[in-house]
């Protein structure tokens, strides 16, 4: 028999060595402790294993009382009674004749001898017959229809890998869940589409899980392994329990087999018996265990029977965890041997203690053993017979009856998992493993070097039986092992002392890793490839293609099975267990370095891949590890090639160099040219067309790159797909002049992230940057079709174009409307061009329809589309342009652009220059320059030089106004009260005279009356706002009214305000309710009050709303939040609705026509609104409208009945890329926001968000308060909601402080320090190399006081769970510090007494110079120079004082076994030796003198 690993869908079958007899003097071995001596001899043990006695019958009477204590398992056996031992009769004869005395001593002599062997002979078999008792379990020792507890190890696809006791392995097919599981397993075959409602194996089971199996088979792999086939069916687990046996608090294991509106139908296995669990029964178990989740079909659950009806027919099941921990199983329950689950606690009592376990008496007349891997490892050597114990049955024999149990505290309560797998040291060699225990029938306790417990089987203790010696494992000695596998119902990892296996290069698939040269055999040569045979549990596949170089017609003719072969790993996928080979030679015997990773890929790079497809666009060459790159139709050559697909075949093997690359989006660009190719500048980066395989939605995101500029726009490549598109000018922003300046400043090359793409039609795909279009896209303010088009719908588009009636508006999605000439502004429109510019952003309302003619008018008056806070979009609109300014500014600093590009990039408005006047023009206007000005044109107009008098050549000081980026030219000024403003705190909101300094496109350049600061106000409010008469527009020194909106000029270099509201604008007019009923909204006019039932039909389904039609006319709402009373976490509540679906709802609110907003009943114009619905089951019954209540109109009024701490249940919206935060909505009026660092524990999701979070996606997050505004809800999806001692969340590192550590960014604004003795569990010689600003990190919180956050990284902080060792413990105190102990730690600093060594953030060591080395070193400087501030240090503790706070080291070779920190090579004469001796005391000498010439210098101060 050969060991299996984990990985292997084999299974462990170590049996024991029959007739192997127990190493000479191991009978006391057997009586120590598994932990050192844990089974003391107590008195009468000699009598129990047959120490001569007086008699023989005491002698039969012992044995007898063995064999009543250790039967082989069901009733306890009764002692015979009225038996006695026979006795040697004597015979009483007279007529005998006498021997002498010598014969009859001699005899006495002879036949105590006798029986000294023999009861030697029966003192071995009674030990052997104890431990015989006790072996542990074995696949041979398995049958069908046993019962088992396991825990779940791995979950496949198709199967489950469960861990069973004493190392066992075992395997659930995807047949074998239940009845429910299989039927949808089959119906999902049969109509060959994914179900919604069938889940995985890995998402019902996670690794941990305990579970009730039963033995199904027991076969043998093609290798001859055995493979044990279980199944947790509960009509195989549960198949001896009948209706009459079930009784009020049973503990059963239970699957969901369906989910009903009250609760879920439970299989239990019974026949006749139906399970019901109720909803509030299980919503502590969703909440805790499953992650708020809704239970699914084949869940396994360990379920409480709390009724019993109908003798047994129905049952009421509770899966409360507190409850299910609690339960035991009683006499009263009636349990039989028959029946007798796994899984189950009962009350025992201690029989018997030996060596190899303990049996023990349960539920008044049953028995059973306990082997020693599961004795209580708190408990060893402390239990005694009649003790009452705790214990959890671990396995039912279906013939024999014999029961197994555990004492260990983890199975003694029902319904918690184990830890999981820790698997970071299987595979690992261990040099020295000592040997705690030998137990001689079934194997050996050893502790690993990190003080865990491990167990070998002797199977796995020598090569051959014959090499095996019992007297070599003596309790300490040492000996070397690989850990082959970790048992999760043990808690131990298994050995193995085979030479084969410690030599062996890889026992798993995680030990293989892509580009990897393997040997093995040829299994099988099939159509699709062929099987190779890498070890005995791994195997490999070769693909047809991969045969050869070139491609096998005929593979049988070059290859035969049983052949060795040399292949190398293309693909390794350790969770599948699945491992793709290459065969081709050039790949195999290539010397070039392995490509495995994008991040590797750095240019230059030569290295080989194959190709896997050649087009007109050029050929996709790939690597290992699915790492695959384009060679672009230009770069297959120095000569042209018209069509690559009739050069090139599929399989080729081909030598590449790396142009580009860009690991983020997995993007790799290459070259066949390696001689000619300079990897330098943007050669080669242009990416051809890609011919059209793929097609583009309206509203799809995508990262483009430029590759063209064009009149109208640029030519750029959609990165995901190679696929070429247009992005117009106009669509490059919302604002016109930011549109012109991304076109000036961008290049070919540079990349745009998240781009829109707009229409896909007749090949030709268009793109848009505009924020307000994507956003509407986003936010589902959009129209798909004529049909869902309603009178006073307010739509954001673009001008399409320009006519003398009117402007033609398009919206997403292809439908566009006219604004007639009439309707385009409030003020009289003369020239149509003079009010918009074709694709300029605008807002347009819907004032009426042709349904016949398929025509849309619309309306762009700023009365009709501005909004209820015109102060606030006026704010947005002016922070949107500088926000976007400021990403060009930033695109400029990147780059290596020209001196006059990095001039531009490095001015700010309010930066003061010292310049030299160039010219002075005879309108007053100046011109200067400067080096910092270098090829820019700086000009201050007549007003700006103010009284100044310049000259050509005086040196002048200015403030700069406004840098105009497009046409390289620089506004300054030289008035002294801008140049010198005063200091003043100002605050937000304040009103405030300011006078206008400058005055561009789209905002104006304003100076504080008060203080003279710089502030910007926008000229416009609105995107429709472009045309105002000459009397309305803002002039150079004219006095406004401004108030501020912020008070700090942060990176725009000034404030930003609006104007007013002392004075509103001329064309802003109020609308009078006249004109509200002639226009849009008389059309959706109502009748409906609050409470109000309606039936509908449903028109169409968004992610987060459903539109319903009421009547012809009026068009009704319904929120996602409202389609369900519970909604299950990570559904989508509108995919329930279907359009045409008949509906009926309830009346609860109203949203504006206009704005979309909602608004309460008690709003004046909610009769004119589209009416809010709700058709949760709870809202429509008979009382559900007075359940209701109005909500109020004041936002915050909203938002107070939520506290910090509290779980909602929210809904995505969509991520906002800028803000990085996540949008949600909780219900139609409270909405929330999730910032980044809250949305997820792991890093990876942090990276793109977008695709973790689906619009319209329940989620469960935690309150943490309201944002600034009061308007919205902050939220956290990882349920932290403050950062208090303990908390574990990620962070952004915002520093890294060389020698000290991070500074990190965490949630809430705060941030964090966090030492280098945080940074990790095992210290390393630079803990800050793998740290970059702007890396995400998990950390836990270890206090948090005077808002100074301490922080860790540590894993062992951050993942408790982690079984992964801890090489540098924490010392948070000097009690920490052993003396003795070998610690590791960071030079602080070299002074006068020593070197200096920190061990932890709050403990320091000291080396004295004499423990540093062992060599005289008479210079402190030479310390400096060889033990600088950082570096790594491991040393030996001396001495501890816990009163003084004192800890001396030494780093001394023979006190930490590491070499010397000066090199030998100095040359320095060693402390030991003579010479090191006579310069010690020379040394010792001077320094005397100078002590003594500094005391006689000193004395004359001290007699002043």
């Amino acid at each position: 028999m050969h060991w299996v690993p984990s990985c292997s869908p084999e299974v462990a079958t170590p049996g024991d060595w029959e007739g192997t007899e127990p190493p000479a003097g191991r009978v006391t071995g057997l009586q120590s402790s598994w932990f050192g001596s844990w089974f003391p001899c107590r008195a009468g043990d000699n009598d129990r294993w047959g120490v001569p006695q007086s008699s023989v019958a005491q002698r039969n009477t012992n044995m007898a009382s063995i064999e009543e204590n250790f039967p082989r398992g069901g009733t306890q056996k009764k002692p015979s009674e009225g038996k006695a031992p026979r006795r040697p009769i004597e015979q009483d004869n007279l007529f005998d004749t006498q021997y002498e005395e010598g014969s009859q001593k001699r005899k006495r002599i002879q036949e105590d001898q006798g029986k000294g062997k023999k009861l030697k002979e029966e003192k071995k078999e009674a030990i052997k017959a104890n431990a015989k008792d006790f072996e542990l379990l074995t696949v041979e020792a398995l049958s069908e229809g046993m019962l088992l507890l396991g825990c779940v190890k791995e979950s496949n696809d198709f199967e489950l890998v469960i861990s069973l006791p004493n190392g066992l392995t075992g395997f659930v097919q995807v047949t074998h869940i239940c009845d429910a599981y299989s039927k949808m397993l089959n119906e999902q075959v049969a109509t060959e589409e994914l179900l919604e409602d069938l889940n995985s194996l890995s998402d019902l089971y996670p690794p941990g899980m305990l579970v009730r199996c039963t033995v199904t088979s027991m076969g043998k792999t093609m290798d001859g392994h055995q493979s044990v086939k279980l199944s947790i069916n509960p009509k195989d687990v549960n198949k001896a329990l009948n209706t009459t046996a079930l009784r009020s608090g049973m503990l059963l294991s239970g699957l969901v087999s369906s989910v009903e509106d009250h609760g879920y139908l439970i299989d239990i296995g019974v026949s006749g018996a139906k399970a019901f669990l109720p909803r509030q029964k299980s919503q502590s178990y969703i909440k805790l265990a499953n992650k708020g989740a809704e239970l699914k079909i084949g869940q396994y659950l360990n379920c409480l029977i709390e009724e019993v009806k109908n003798n047994g027919r129905i049952l009421r099941l509770s899966i409360t965890r507190s409850e299910v921990a609690a339960a035991i199983a009683t006499e009263e329950q009636n349990w039989a041997l028959s029946n007798l689950l796994p899984g189950l606690v009962v009350k025992a009592q201690v029989q018997k203690v030996t060596a190899n376990g303990i049996s023990l008496s349960f539920l008044s007349s049953f028995t059973g053993i306990v082997d020693f891997m599961h004795l209580d490892p708190k408990k060893v050597g402390s239990y005694s017979e009649s003790q009452t114990v705790k214990a959890c049955i671990l396995s039912v024999h279906p013939t024999s009856k014999a029961v197994r149990l555990t004492l260990r505290q983890v199975f003694l309560q029902p319904g918690t998992g184990l830890g999981q797998l820790a698997s970071s040291r299987i595979g690992m060699v261990v040099e020295e493993s000592v040997v705690k225990s030998f137990h001689a029938n079934t194997g050996v306790i050893f502790e690993l070097d990190d003080g865990t417990l491990a167990f070998a089987r002797l199977k796995h203790l020598s090569d051959t039986k014959k090499s095996f010696k019992p007297g070599a494992f003596k309790v300490g000695s040492k000996h070397r092992c690989r850990i082959i596998d970790y048992s999760l119902m043990d808690e131990l990892a298994l050995l193995s002392l085979k030479h084969q296996i410690i030599a062996a290069p890889f026992l798993r698939y995680q030990d293989i890793c892509p580009g990897r040269v393997v040997e093995g055999k040829v299994l099988a040569l099939k159509p699709f490839g062929m099987q190779v045979k890498v070890t005995d549990h791994i195997r490999g596949l070769v693909p047809h293609l991969h045969l050869a170089d070139v491609l096998l017609k005929q593979p049988e003719k070059k290859y035969s099975v049983g052949g060795e072969v040399k292949c190398r790993v293309l693909i390794s996928n350790p969770e599948e267990k699945k491992l793709i080979l290459t065969l081709k030679k050039t790949l195999v015997m290539s010397k070039f370095p392995v490509l495995t990773s994008y991040e590797a890929a750095k240019p230059g790079l030569i290295t080989h891949g194959f190709i896997v497809c050649a087009r007109e666009f050029g050929c996709i060459v790939k690597f290992y590890n699915d790492v695959k790159g384009l060679v672009p139709k230009n770069e297959l050559s120095s000569e042209p090639i018209p069509s690559p697909e009739k050069v090139f075949y599929k399989g080729q093997v081909v030598k590449v160099i790396v142009l580009k690359c860009e690991p983020e989006q997995e993007k790799l660009l290459l070259s066949f040219n390696l001689i000619s190719r300079t990897v330098s500048g943007a050669e080669g980066e242009q990416i051809p067309k890609k011919s059209r395989q793929v097609a583009y939605e309206t509203g799809q995101m995508v990262d483009v790159k430029v590759l063209k500029k064009k009149d109208n726009g640029l030519e750029v490549s959609i990165l995901s797909d190679n696929v070429s598109a247009h992005l117009p000018t106009m669509h490059l922003s919302d604002h016109v002049v930011n549109c012109k300046l991304l076109y000036h400043w961008l290049q070919e090359g540079d990349i745009l992230r998240r781009v829109m793409c707009l229409s896909d039609k007749g090949g030709h795909i268009t793109l848009c940057r505009k924020p307000a279009m994507i956003s509407a896209v986003q936010e589902e303010q959009v129209v798909r079709s004529f049909s869902e088009i309603q009178p006073g719908m307010q739509l954001a588009g673009y001008v399409r174009n320009i006519m003398s009636y009117g402007v033609f508006v398009e919206f997403p999605f292809g439908l566009a409307g006219l604004a007639p000439k009439a309707d385009m502004s409030d003020k009289f429109v003369t020239d149509t061009k003079d009010h918009f510019v074709v694709g300029q952003t605008v807002v347009a309302n819907v004032t009426s329809m042709d349904e016949e003619k398929q025509r849309i008018l619309l309306c762009l008056k700023l009365s009709e589309v501005s909004s209820e806070d015109p102060a606030a979009e006026s704010l947005s609109f002016l922070s949107q342009c500088f926000e976007e300014m400021k990403e060009i500014r930033d695109t400029m600093r990147r780059r290596n652009h020209s001196k006059v590009a990095q001039n531009l990039c490095g001015l700010m408005p309010g930066q003061k220059l010292d310049l030299v006047v160039q010219e002075v023009r005879w309108d007053g206007s100046a011109f200067f320059n400067g080096s910092c000005v270098a090829g820019l044109t700086v000009t201050a107009t007549r007003y700006h030089v103010g009284d100044k008098s310049l000259v050509a050549g005086q040196k002048a000081r200015v403030l700069v106004l406004h840098v105009d980026a497009l046409k390289s030219v620089v506004h300054v000024s030289l008035r002294e009260e801008l140049l010198n403003p005063k200091a003043k705190r100002l605050m937000e909101n304040s009103q405030h005279p300011a006078v206008v300094q400058h005055v561009a496109e789209e905002f104006a350049i304003a100076s504080l009356v008060e203080t003279g600061q710089l502030t910007a106000i926008p000229v416009a409010s609105h995107f429709n706002d472009t045309f105002r008469f000459d009397s309305e527009k803002l002039k150079v020194g004219q006095t406004v009214s401004v108030t501020l909106k912020t008070v700090l000029t942060g990176d725009h270099g000034v404030l930003l305000a609006v104007q007013g509201p002392a004075k509103k604008r001329a064309f802003i007019r109020s609308r009078k309710e006249s004109e509200t009923g002639e226009e849009g909204l008389a059309a959706v006019k109502h009748s409906l009050c609050f409470g109000d039932v309606v039936k509908g039909t449903v028109k169409s389904v968004r992610p987060t709303y459903v539109t319903v039609a009421i009547d012809d006319k009026l068009m009704g709402s319904i929120h996602t939040s409202q389609i369900l009373d519970e909604v299950p976490i990570g559904s989508f509540p509108t995919s329930r609705l279907k359009a045409g679906q008949k509906v009926t709802a309830r009346v609860i609110g109203g949203r504006d026509v206009k704005t979309y907003r909602y608004l309460p009943i008690t709003h004046p114009h909610f009769t004119q609104s589209i009416p809010e619905l709700s058709i949760r089951p709870s809202d429509l019954k008979e009382d559900g409208g007075a359940a209701l209540s109005p909500k109020g109109d004041n936002p915050s009024e909203r938002l107070r009945p939520y506290k910090a701490g509290q779980t909602v249940t929210c809904f995505v919206k969509k991520y906002n890329a800028i803000k990085m935060w996540l949008e949600v909505d909780i219900t139609p009026e409270v909405r929330g926001r999730v910032p980044q660092l809250l949305l997820s524990l792991n890093p990876k999701v942090l990276k793109h968000p977008e695709k973790s979070f689906k619009n319209g996606q329940a989620l469960s997050a935690t309150v943490t308060g309201t944002d600034a505004s009061e308007t919205n809800l902050c939220l956290s999806l990882t349920g932290v909601h403050s950062l208090a001692e303990g908390t574990v969340t990620l962070g952004t590192v915002m520093k890294v402080t060389p020698h000290v550590g991070l500074t990190v960014a965490l949630p809430f604004g705060k941030t964090g320090k966090a030492s280098i003795f945080h940074l990790s569990d095992s210290y390393a010689e630079q803990p800050l190399k793998n740290f970059s600003i702007g890396k995400l990190v998990r950390c836990c919180v270890l206090s948090n006081e005077d808002n100074k956050i301490e922080i860790s990284l540590r894993q062992s902080r951050t993942n408790p769970k982690s079984k992964n060792k801890v090489e540098d413990p924490e010392m948070t105190r000097i009690e920490d510090v052993r003396e003795g102990q070998l610690v590791r730690g960071y030079v602080r600093s070299v002074r006068q007494s020593g070197v200096f060594c920190g061990l932890s953030s709050s403990v320091v060591g000291r080396i004295q110079f004499h423990k540093v080395v062992p060599f005289f070193i008479p210079k402190q400087s030479l310390y400096e120079q060889y033990m600088p501030e950082g570096m790594f240090l491991t040393a030996k503790v001396l001495s501890v004082n816990n009163t003084e706070s004192h800890v001396e080291l030494s780093l001394l070779p023979e006190d930490t076994g590491k070499p010397s920190v000066l090199p030998e090579s100095l040359g320095l004469p060693r402390c030991d030796t003579d010479k090191g001796k006579e310069k010690r005391v020379e040394f010792k000498k001077v320094k005397a003198k100078q002590k003594r010439r500094v005391s006689e210098g000193e004395q004359p101060v001290f007699d002043l």
